[in-house]
């Protein structure tokens, strides 16, 4: 059961459950005091202990249902096998006689199983005739342990190790029976190639509805996570339609991280200089005995960010993904204005807040993204209309390839805002080889910002925003 219990934490691992070692000792504690009889009580203690949150609690229902239903015939035979043992160990010469492999010779075209009881392993024919679904289920568990099943990481190899679990059952011989069965023309022999060529069929249904099922507890988490690691490193102007609901998850799933990461920082207690004036103050009570130790601490802003945004066709995806991530982040910025433009600036804020973020964000494009693309006039709007949102505290984040269409780029208003601001960050879709070409005036507006990187991915809009986040902690 120790062995069975180590498995179902590593699902739990592969699924995403945080399970640590000391959990884990503290869930073989449980089940030893528990026992193993009551399946529901088994399923309770095993989520109060393994999982930590919610969505931890939903994998954990969702696999122990899984991984207990495949290892109940498995077990029952086992016991059976114990239970036969246990006969025979009151005959020294029965024992003996099984140790070395006495009982009836193994079936023609079978192959000996791996592990489990000392009786003799069924052949490959015997398994695919059989009625008795939990000497089956045994033998392919076992055929299954031996291969590595546990190892599958994407669907793709699901073939692979069907096939290696055919062949530790004896298959190969079973089939060069097959091919003598076919290439005899009579009658007699084309039924028999038909009924080996049916059971074959029989046993290998099963044998893939097992690698199926590992592949859900061990490979499904691994392969989304390999799939969303390409995702997420991808340029999101070469993402497909097919990878949209992926990446949105993804974006809130980074939003939540970031949010918890950067909310556990603020809340350490401060290390570094003693107060010592306050400390004297706080243990007054106490007659100057210091039991409560007071710290210098550095006032911190609360994060306030203002996004200036350009929307027209060439970055409206990378302003999506952008306002999405800041959107899942309201909780932790609870101070923020979102702004975006192709000619004329409009104010967006209030309808990120009214709207399902899929709306508004079609909303946003259809408003503020026509016209030709005008960053001094975007900047001309600001000045008159929102300069005021900027102060010392504010972070001023800009997305935008710097593309003005050859007009006038107002770097002198972008230098005002910049004097203004705690920070100013450039986002660029574009990559740096391409600043400054042409139209762009991005290199223009460099020398004002706190920094001007290239941001093309998700992973890169991660980076930018922690690194924002990380100068209020």
């Amino acid at each position: 059961m120790e062995t069975t219990l180590n498995e179902f934490i590593r699902a739990l691992r592969t699924a995403g459950a945080q399970v640590s070692s000391a959990e884990a000792i503290d869930a073989a504690r449980t089940l030893a005091l528990i026992g193993y009889d009551d399946r529901q009580r088994m399923k309770d203690a095993l989520n109060v202990v393994l999982a930590k949150s919610e969505e931890e609690k939903d994998i954990h229902d969702k696999l122990f249902e899984m991984f207990f239903s495949r290892k109940s015939a498995p077990q029952r035979e086992r016991k059976a096998d114990e239970k036969e043992q246990g006969k025979d160990s009151k005959s020294g010469a029965q024992q003996m006689q099984k140790q070395a492999g006495g009982g009836a010779p193994q079936q023609a075209g079978g192959a000996p199983g791996q592990g489990g009881g000392g009786g003799r392993e069924p052949g490959f024919m015997e398994l695919a005739q059989s009625q008795d679904p939990d000497q089956v289920a045994v033998a392919l568990e076992r055929a299954a342990d031996a291969v590595g099943v546990d190892d599958i990481r994407f669907a793709s190899q699901t073939a692979y190790y069907v096939r290696r679990i055919m062949e530790k059952l004896g298959v190969d011989e079973f089939e060069r029976e097959l091919a003598r069965q076919l290439d005899d023309p009579s009658r007699k022999a084309q039924r028999r190639a038909a009924e080996l060529a049916q059971a074959r069929t029989a046993l290998q249904r099963q044998a893939r509805a097992l690698v199926d099922q590992r592949f859900e507890l061990f490979g499904r988490a691994a392969q989304e996570a390999f799939m969303n690691e390409v995702t997420v490193n991808r340029e999101i102007g070469q993402l497909a339609v097919g990878d949209m609901d992926r990446i949105k998850a993804i974006v809130a799933r980074m939003a939540k991280r970031l949010a918890v990461r950067h909310s556990r920082r603020r809340k350490q207690v401060q290390r570094g200089m003693l107060d010592t004036r306050k400390t004297m103050r706080v243990n007054a009570g106490h007659d100057g005995v210091p039991f409560e130790l007071v710290w210098k601490t550095k006032r911190k802003d609360r994060p306030k960010i203002v996004t200036i945004c350009d929307v027209s066709g060439s970055v409206a995806r990378y302003v999506r993904f952008l306002l999405l991530f800041l959107h899942s982040l309201k909780d932790e910025v609870t101070d923020l204005s979102a702004f975006a433009f192709s000619a004329h600036l409009k104010e967006v804020g209030h309808t990120l807040e009214t709207l399902s973020f899929e709306k508004a964000m079609d909303r946003i494009v259809m408003d503020a993204g026509g016209g030709s693309t005008d960053y001094g006039q975007a900047l001309v709007d600001f000045q008159t209309d929102f300069m005021d949102v900027i102060d010392r505290r504010t972070t001023v984040l800009i997305l935008g390839d710097g593309r003005s269409n050859q007009t006038d780029p107002r770097i002198d208003i972008f230098q005002e805002i910049a004097d203004r601001a705690k920070r100013v960050v450039w986002l660029c879709p574009e990559p740096p080889r391409r600043w400054g070409t042409g139209d762009s005036a991005v290199l223009r507006y460099q020398p004002f910002c706190t920094q001007l990187l290239y941001c093309a991915s998700a992973a890169d809009l991660e980076r930018a925003i922690d690194d924002v986040l990380t100068a209020y902690d």
